[in-house]
């Protein structure tokens, strides 16, 4: 009897533990959501789409007559890190560049739950926007985990892109993984996800934020600004967190669905990436790419890390050029008799 009792006071007191620092981390994800959403409000117009709407952050003249660039952010980041990164360049240029929240990221709604989180389900509610806001056939911009949704745009909806721009792309099939053990699996349950995502994460994220930024940048050093001009706070809200999660979770059988298909996408191609990428590796991904899409250009950067737009802008500028005047010139040529 005495040893049950012990064992029951040892109990209570792990649960009134657990429970209190549940509650403060509850507390301080409230405090960091309102402080987050306050210091980086929306920045451009939504649009509507099924399910509820899309945010976008805009640049450029428009009409433009060199054409619309429409920007996908990777995984943990938003529409103002790639139009930080290059958007503002290209619009300096003379395109129209339009960078969009994915969904369940920055002021866009999820439009779904986990069913949303595959890149052809984003694809299809990006095709909507881009037809939505009436631009034409545009070239599509895809960095990191949206390399995956740019050539999802491709093959499911090739009315609307004109040409891929695939930054250190995540694209390719991964190498087959032992199983998750049990406590990672119960952790991506539902319910205990949501709840996680309401006490937890929150605190964690903030803590690794500025150590996951110097990681992405490497070997290059973190610019001091970037946090701030890409809004980088903004994936520390619940919902954020959890979306980005679900999309990272669910990207391996996304690739193996739609990697057997890229033979068949047929619009101009550019794939720019950094020898020195650790985060997606160019001889993983941007490599074997360029060889299934046919007619794909590579740029392979020398001593370039992951964060392209970043740290080698005018690169990636010189070929989204490039590749829009190859564009034009096949659009403006006489039809053969």
């Amino acid at each position: 009897m005495v040893l049950l009792h012990w064992l029951g006071l040892i109990a209570g007191a792990m649960l009134g533990l657990i429970v209190s620092v549940l509650a403060a981390g509850a507390l301080v994800t409230l405090i960091v959501t309102l402080r987050v959403g306050t210091k980086f409000p929306p920045l451009g117009p939504s649009v509507e789409v099924a399910g509820g709407r899309l945010a976008t952050i805009q640049a450029g003249p428009n009409p433009s007559s060199r054409g619309t660039i429409v920007l996908l952010h990777g995984a943990s980041a938003n529409a103002a890190d790639p139009m930080e990164g290059v958007g503002r360049r290209l619009a300096e240029s003379g395109f129209r560049v339009i960078a969009f929240d994915r969904p369940g990221y920055g002021w866009s709604d999820r439009l779904g739950d986990r069913d949303m989180a595959s890149p052809a389900a984003q694809g299809h509610a990006i095709a909507q926007a881009i037809e939505g806001i009436g631009t034409g056939r545009v070239i599509l911009m895809g960095h990191s985990w949206a390399g995956a949704l740019a050539t999802a745009i491709a093959l499911d909806h090739p009315e609307v892109v004109s040409g891929l721009v695939l930054v250190a792309p995540v694209a390719m099939p991964f190498p087959a993984m032992a199983p998750l053990p049990w406590y990672y699996r119960l952790a991506l349950k539902p319910p205990v996800a949501w709840l996680l995502s309401r006490t937890v994460t929150t605190p964690l994220g903030l803590y690794y934020l500025e150590r996951a930024g110097r990681a992405a940048f490497r070997p290059q050093e973190l610019p001091g600004d970037y946090l701030d001009r890409s809004r980088s706070a903004l994936v520390l809200r619940p919902a954020t967190m959890l979306a980005n999660l679900e999309d990272l979770i669910g990207l391996p059988a996304a690739l193996a669905a739609q990697a057997p298909r890229y033979g068949t996408i047929a619009v101009p191609t550019v794939i720019v990436s950094g020898d020195a990428d650790a985060a997606v590796p160019a001889t993983r991904h941007a490599e074997p790419l360029a060889r299934t899409i046919p007619g794909a250009r590579l740029v392979l950067l020398p001593g370039i890390g992951h964060m392209v737009p970043y740290m080698a802008t005018d690169a990636l500028v010189d070929a989204i050029e490039r590749l829009a005047a190859e564009i034009g010139a096949t659009e403006t040529e006489p039809v053969a008799p």
